[in-house]
């Protein structure tokens, strides 16, 4: 018998070569006609469950009405037997008794029957008893009472207990009014309670005036005849609406119509609430006396949409998870019949992989041989030497067949260094760490493999210096099974490192003696900048560290004055596009020497890539800076009054005039002489005369103005330039500064005056020519007589 090789099936009874689709699809389809059929069944459910409780619902509503229905009639009766069981009923105690009565009526009322003969009499104890304006009344056509026609009988209301709202109608004949006179007469000849037709209130708010009347006749034991009638004004809408829900809460939608009449019947009250869209209604009749109402209840929206069907969240779960389980199982059958064709591609290529290893592994060897700068020394656990290529031959000096499976990598190193990279290692992890793991073995400090620097012993016993990155060999199961070692010959290199740094350290030790410090700046092809290069002598300047500056160039700017930050970034970029020298001369606010002066030096150089690079120096200038003030403040400064002197006076004249020239302001000088100065110099010496003007400057000063300028032209001679003063402003200041120099003696001296000339710039005219008009109003003042203020016209 043949063996046929057995197929495995999904799940136990899925062939694997079924479609995935069709399972995926049959899933679905039967998954949804479950959700169906319990999807109709929950629906059926829900609506016999919703029928039930709208039934509940009405049932009580029907209940209540019914009630309340009854509680007028009772309490009608009780106050009929009331009447009837007196002898007499005063309105005190009508109203004593009613009181307590009055709930869901809009009022209660006795009205006694008054024969014509009786009306005047009647009138009188009305008016006497009840209102002193009684009298028997009637509605008119515009349905206002007015006095009532002569008839044989009338019904007048006599007392009214009524709710607050409501105006009673004394006097009002119920037989006035044919349907209130047609109620009474049903009442009369059945004995019994009765109910009117739908009529209107009278006397109560218009939006509950629809209602009835409820009447009952009044009999003595010995009478036929009523001798009287009790009477209950109803609101239908304020006996039906009292205490039912909020209109938003209301379950059910009501009506209640007159069913006396034929078709169509009058509504008599409806809730404000819209009933919603279903089948479920209920009607029942409600007697009233002799009297039946119909009242119709559907369900509200309120009702509806408290009543939710779980109809909708069935079917979507249901199609949900017939949708997940067809999902899930089209994924099964399609990733297992992926997984069974990968297998077999996996074994076709496995099988033309295991060809391509055995040419990859001559290659390899070729590889490695091909490294002839590099030497890659492999190792097993033992740290015995298995790969050694051609790169390692001509480094060490040694043929591979005389290293492989003979000599170990620890017998290449120099024994005292290993030794000492063991007792680093044993002292970091607290344990003794044999010399033959001492190279391959990290510190810790990087987390990883990093390259360290060792020395080899070459063959011929001469050292080697290498760099060397020692990493561990994984099989295919991730098992330590050696070592791998790779090594690059570092001796030029670190020839080079070694002269580049005996190269810094003597450009460390000239700058250390320059005063300021020395430093390459770069702005590369984009406009950033960064520092290549900043002596120790930056420190002082900027007072930050030169590895600072040269991590972030930007850091210099934020010491740099605002004031100067935008000229000095200009004059940079201006000597980088025409390649000129960079002088400047500007202020850093530093944080512990504040505000000081710097003076910076470079020489541009262009580089390849499109950026410029600037080799300078930069120095601390701020005691030549403070020199300079000095001087210039003694150039300008008289030395014995302390007052600007004359050269200062003309710079800002020139300035002044530059500015009004422009047309901007006005421009005025005042010019003063003391008086007969020479004679005090005469009378009383040099050193007096000194004293004198030193005196009238600090007088004149203490009343100029703080824009105003006050100088010494020579000698006696003063002038004050007064910025943006016309003449008028002028004279008045000089006749302050006139009274305030005469207004007090100098001790030893008296009393001392000067002579005062006024001119005012005008358009065209030079300075001297202004400076000459003062002058002119100074002589012409001495002239007058002295001690005196004159104004040249301008």
């Amino acid at each position: 018998m043949a063996l046929h090789q057995v197929r495995p099936r999904i799940l136990g009874f899925i062939s694997e070569d079924v479609s995935a689709w069709l399972v995926a699809w049959l899933v679905l389809v039967a998954g949804l006609l479950l959700t169906g059929l319990l999807a109709w069944g929950t629906l059926k459910q829900f609506n016999q469950q919703l029928r039930q409780r709208f039934e509940l619902l009405a049932e009580e509503r029907y209940t209540r009405l019914e009630e309340r229905f009854q509680d007028q009639e009772q309490r009608l009766d009780s106050l009929r037997r009331f009447f009837a069981n007196s002898a007499g009923v005063s309105s005190y105690e009508f109203h004593g008794y009613t009181e307590a009565l009055l709930r869901r009526t809009w009022a209660f009322a006795w009205a006694p029957r008054v024969l014509k003969g009786e009306r005047q009499a009647f009138e009188e104890r009305a008016r006497a008893e009840v209102s002193g304006t009684f009298t028997v009344r009637e509605p008119d056509e515009a349905g206002n009472l007015r006095v009532a026609e002569e008839r044989d009988e009338y019904v007048p209301v006599l007392y009214v207990q009524s709710q607050p709202s409501f105006s009673a109608p004394l006097g009002l004949d119920l037989l006035s009014h044919p349907m209130r006179r047609a109620t009474l007469e049903r009442a009369r000849q059945h004995s019994a309670l009765v109910v009117s037709e739908p009529i209107d209130l009278i006397g109560g708010d218009p939006a509950l005036s629809r209602g009835v009347m409820l009447a009952a006749p009044v009999f003595k034991q010995s009478a036929g005849e009523p001798f009287g009638y009790v009477v209950a004004a109803i609101s239908m809408r304020q006996l039906v609406a009292d205490g039912l829900p909020e209109v938003d809460d209301d379950n059910l939608s009501m009506r209640v119509l007159d069913s006396a009449h034929e078709l169509p019947w009058e509504l008599l009250f409806e809730t404000s609430n819209r009933p919603g869209e279903s089948d479920l209604s209920a009607v029942r009749m409600v007697r009233l006396a002799d009297h039946d109402f119909r009242i119709e209840l559907r369900p509200s929206l309120a009702f509806l949409s408290s009543s939710h069907s779980s109809v909708i969240s069935l079917t979507v779960l249901g199609g949900l998870i017939s949708l997940l389980l067809s999902a899930l199982l089209y994924m099964l059958v399609s990733q297992r019949q992926r997984a069974l064709a990968l297998v077999e591609q996996r074994t076709r290529e496995l099988r033309a992989r295991e060809s391509e290893l055995r040419g990859t592994h001559g290659q390899l060897k070729g590889v490695l041989d091909a490294a002839t700068q590099v030497a890659i020394i492999a190792t097993d656990l033992r740290g015995v030497i298995t790969t050694f290529n051609a790169g390692a031959e001509q480094m060490l000096g040694y043929r591979s067949c005389d290293v492989l499976q003979s000599m170990t990598l620890e017998s290449l190193h120099v024994p005292r260094e290993l030794q000492y990279r063991a007792a680093q290692l044993a002292a970091r992890f607290g344990k003794p760490i044999p010399t033959c793991h001492a190279m391959l073995l990290e510190g810790g400090e990087q987390g990883g493999q990093q390259a360290r620097e060792w020395t080899l012993v070459r063959r011929d016993g001469s050292h080697l210096t290498v760099n060397m990155l020692a990493a561990p060999v994984l099989d295919d199961q991730g098992l330590w099974v050696g070592h791998l070692a790779i090594c690059i010959d570092i001796t030029e290199r670190k020839r080079v490192h070694e002269a580049l740094a005996a190269r810094d350290l003597l450009l460390k030790k000239l700058s250390a003696h320059v005063p300021g410090g020395i430093y390459q700046f770069k702005m590369d092809f984009n406009g950033g900048f960064s520092v290549i290069y900043a002596s120790d002598g930056i420190r002082d300047i900027y007072e930050l560290e030169p590895d600072v500056l040269v991590r972030h160039a930007e850091a210099i700017f934020s010491r740099i004055h605002p004031l100067d930050s935008a000229r000095v970034r200009a004059s940079i970029r201006t000597s980088a596009d025409t390649l000129s020298p960079w002088r400047e001369e500007y202020r850093v606010q530093l944080p512990h020497r504040g505000l000081r002066w710097v003076r910076g030096e470079a020489t541009p150089e262009q580089l390849p890539g499109g950026g410029v690079l600037w080799h300078g120096y930069i120095s601390d200038i701020s005691d030549l800076k403070r020199v300079e003030e000095e001087l210039r403040a003694l150039s300008v400064t008289d030395a014995l009054t302390g007052i600007r002197n004359r050269r200062y006076f003309q710079e800002r004249l020139t300035s002044e005039m530059t500015r009004v020239e422009r047309g901007s302001g006005d421009l005025t000088v005042i010019m003063l002489d003391i008086d007969h100065f020479k004679r005090i110099n005469d009378q009383h010496g040099h050193a007096v005369g000194d004293r004198v003007l030193q005196a009238v400057c600090q007088r004149i000063t203490q009343r100029l103005r703080r824009t105003d300028v006050f100088c010494r032209l020579g000698g006696e001679e003063f002038v004050v330039l007064c910025p943006n003063t016309d003449s008028e402003s002028a004279y008045t200041l000089a006749l302050g500064l006139w009274d305030g120099l005469r207004s007090a003696p100098i001790d030893d001296v008296g009393v001392i005056t000067a002579s005062f000339g006024v001119a005012s710039w005008r358009a065209g005219e030079g300075a001297d020519a202004l400076l000459l008009r003062a002058d002119a109003g100074v002589y012409a003042a001495k002239q007058a007589g002295r001690d005196r203020v004159e104004v040249q016209a301008g």
